[in-house]
């Protein structure tokens, strides 16, 4: 497989990690970039991008970036906390009195980022359609009943968080919610990221397919076998109401829509970039980083049935979790998209990490791909 792109002879052996990833036949297209102190040491493609494996990967190419753009969303809602916009511990309806239904009065900005407010799942079956449906979404979510109490527990809100602060950002900024995080975090450092992605962008965005043959560890099967045989679980609704969430990412509308949950289009470049934005202090004073990076939630996740860790939006590194360590320091923060791409840093080594992949594994939390990569780069620093 030829490796394009630019790798400094320090992280030679990160260049030859990556490339033996496309010993895997089922491997389409990937990148790789890494910042270290705010300068590029790795930035690399490979592989194709269409559905026929007839056009390779190029530098600009972009793909779904899923659930690695939640801490895009958060930033942006820190920012405006910094401005005082917005406020972490105030209720929710302040800003959105019809959220205040069903005993959601005392859930906050905070509660809803740290994946507390019992909310990763509406219980009432939608239609496939009302995913576009931003205004149907939103009422959904402003008339459901939490899971559970607040105080008891965490669950991971894969596409409800998107709605869920994308609708506080709306009503704040009054402009939709990709918009403010596109004009926020991307724009200042010139990343190419979107949330609601133009027509004009189509023709190199990544066809995004799923692996074959492999069930992951033992918590991607703990999850399937819910997901295929509980309908009415709270893990199975968080990924299957609307049903469309799961066949959508290739199709057009689902490009077109903000979505700050999981419909981020960027690449390896793009997260890199963002992670050194927050760890050379361009998109977050040092108290508002310190709140997104500091332990919010941890434990036995009600909606993933793995152990998680949580800041505001961002995944924090768990050591002792096989699925959840990003391989690098104890104070790595960052997060996942589904089915391989992540964006993390490593404070302590001043280390921004972006890999992108369209081909999904089956993984719940950190891929092994990103993981390998990411313990060959500590080998070489």
């Amino acid at each position: 497989m030829q490796i394009q792109g630019y790798f400094d002879l320090q992280f030679e052996a990160v260049k030859e990690a990556f490339a033996a990833l496309f010993e895997d036949r089922q491997e389409r297209g990937a990148a790789l970039c890494i910042q270290v102190a705010g300068e590029t040491v790795v930035d690399i493609w490979a592989g194709t991008a269409d559905k026929d494996g007839q056009q390779a990967w190029h530098g600009d190419t972009i793909l779904n970036l899923f659930s690695c753009t939640k801490p895009f969303t958060a930033v942006t809602a820190l920012q405006l906390v910094g401005e005082g916009k917005l406020e972490l511990d105030v209720p929710v309806a302040r800003y959105w009195p019809e959220f205040a239904a069903a005993g959601k009065e005392k859930i906050t900005l905070r509660h809803l980022l740290s994946h507390q407010a019992g909310l990763p799942a509406l219980r009432q079956p939608l239609p496939a359609e009302a995913l576009y449906d931003w205004q149907v979404m939103t009422a959904a979510l402003a008339a459901e009943q939490p899971w559970w109490a607040l105080g008891e527990g965490h669950g991971y809100a894969p596409i409800t968080y998107g709605w869920l602060v994308g609708e506080l950002l709306r009503r704040v900024e009054g402009r939709g919610p990709g918009e403010s995080i596109v004009a926020r975090t991307a724009k200042p450092l010139g990343l190419d990221f979107h949330v609601g992605l133009a027509d004009s962008e189509f023709d190199r965005v990544a066809h995004i397919s799923r692996g074959k043959g492999n069930l992951g560890d033992a918590a991607a099967q703990r999850l399937l076998k819910v997901t295929l045989s509980e309908p009415t679980a709270l893990s199975t609704r968080a990924f299957t109401n609307p049903p469309s969430i799961m066949t959508s990412t290739n199709k057009p509308q689902w490009r077109r829509m903000q979505q700050p949950a999981a419909n981020g289009h960027g690449n390896a470049r793009s997260l890199a970039g963002f992670y050194s934005g927050l760890l050379d202090g361009r998109l977050l004073e040092s108290e508002l980083l310190a709140e997104l990076t500091r332990e919010h939630s941890r434990g036995d996740d009600k909606t993933l049935l793995t152990r998680t860790r949580f800041g505001l939006g961002c995944m924090l590194e768990q050591r002792e979790e096989a699925n959840a360590t990003y391989g690098m320091g104890p104070y790595a923060f960052g997060h996942p998209g589904a089915g391989g791409s992540i964006g993390f840093a490593d404070p302590e080594r001043e280390v921004a990490f972006g890999f992108v992949t369209s081909n999904l594994g089956p993984f719940v939390l950190m891929d092994p791909r990103a993981q390998k990569l990411a313990r060959v780069l500590a080998d070489c620093l």
